[in-house]
């Protein structure tokens, strides 16, 4: 292992394990990130960034996938949302790349509103993003299976892009039913956008996943370890009488987990912010805060069903505390590392990375 090599995969190992603090203490993040590190063989935030860096370019569309509907309101959650706005404020700052935003039609205004205070100018059709600096797109997904595929096809004849990720986006099980976190069928509510995320995939296009439980798109990758260890992803183990569990059916070529999807996707910006030696791609803690609050005056809900600005029952003091933490140990990395060059060199001749015995969380 070469010196660089050591930095990298340490700044990772401290992504994964601030985006998987676990404040609720039930451990669900715990097991998720057991399996996916088991597959990935390194850490989740910088594998992910890594292929993006590779692949991406300037120009390039990037598809986010996201918008999971809740039950009793029928109401967006902020999971997700919020985070795949400051997502696509980081391609067009590291890549200078399109992103475009595909959700349920119930997210497209909130977007629209919060398109500003990431800096970004948004439209609802890719040409018009492919024409104009500082842009962003939005594009509402049907909820009916029928025309799901037609429209998918649509959307990639329109461009192709170079890469799809997909942050807190439901998934369907083997029997095609979506479903909440508590196991109830919530089919009718939520965009069929998996059909677009699987007709990418057998394009060839690159994709990362990002969830925090196991109904969301491309959780299926690590489907045997999530139906062992996981609450009501095992066959037969949903409420709602299909049989066939929460667990989500579609795959992913990178697979980031974490203990709400917004701050795995916060890893992965700060993983691809050390990689471009740019802190600037990484938000800062105001514009976090600024984004929940617009977004929860447009009508998106927390997890628990507060209008109040949260993230899965983390407010605005904890999610911008993730990022700070973020933000300091990946800019630390970048301005400090220099000055302690014989650590390194140290270290490695101990062997004990070399070795693989290093604790993983």
């Amino acid at each position: 292992m070469r010196r660089d090599d050591l930095e990298k995969r340490n700044v990772g190992e401290n992504l994964d394990s601030l985006m998987n603090l676990d404040p609720r203490g039930y451990g669900v993040c715990r097991i998720l990130y057991a399996g996916s590190r088991t597959v990935t063989g390194e850490p989740l935030t910088m594998h992910a960034a890594q292929v993006l860096c590779n692949t991406v370019r300037e120009g390039d569309l990037v598809y986010i996938i996201m918008g999971f509907v809740l039950l009793p309101h029928k109401v967006p959650e902020m999971d997700g949302m919020v985070s795949s706005l400051l997502l696509s404020r980081a391609l067009v700052l590291a890549f200078g790349a399109k992103p475009v935003i595909i959700c349920p039609q119930d997210s497209v205004e909130a977007i629209k509103k919060c398109a500003s205070v990431v800096g970004l100018h948004i439209y609802e059709d890719i040409a018009t993003v492919r024409e104009l600096p500082l842009s962003m797109g939005v594009i509402p997904f049907t909820k009916d299976a029928a025309q799901a595929p037609a429209q998918a096809e649509a959307l990639m004849a329109a461009g192709l892009p170079a890469a799809v990720i997909s942050v807190e986006a439901p998934g369907a099980n083997a029997q095609g039913v979506y479903h909440n976190a508590g196991g109830l069928n919530v089919t009718e509510l939520q965009a069929k956008s998996d059909v677009l995320w699987n007709a990418l995939r057998a394009r060839g296009i690159p994709s990362v996943a990002i969830g925090d439980l196991g109904n969301e798109i491309g959780m299926g990758l690590i489907a045997d370890h999530i139906r062992t260890y996981v609450p009501y992803t095992a066959p037969g183990e949903c409420a709602c009488g299909c049989g066939g569990g929460i667990l989500s059916a579609s795959s992913t070529d990178c697979i980031i987990t974490a203990t709400c999807s917004d701050w795995g996707c916060y890893g992965l910006i700060a993983a691809i912010a050390y990689l471009m030696h740019d802190m600037e791609i990484l938000h800062r803690e105001e514009m976090e805060a600024e984004v929940m609050r617009v977004a929860s005056r447009s009508g998106m809900i927390d997890m628990t069903g507060s209008l109040l600005p949260g993230i899965d029952g983390f407010d605005t003091r904890m999610n911008t505390g993730i990022v700070s933490l973020m933000r300091q140990c990946t800019r630390y990395a970048l301005r400090y590392s220099h000055r302690s060059e014989h650590w390194f060199t140290s270290v490695l001749s101990k062997g004990y990375f070399e070795a693989g015995l290093s604790a993983k969380l």
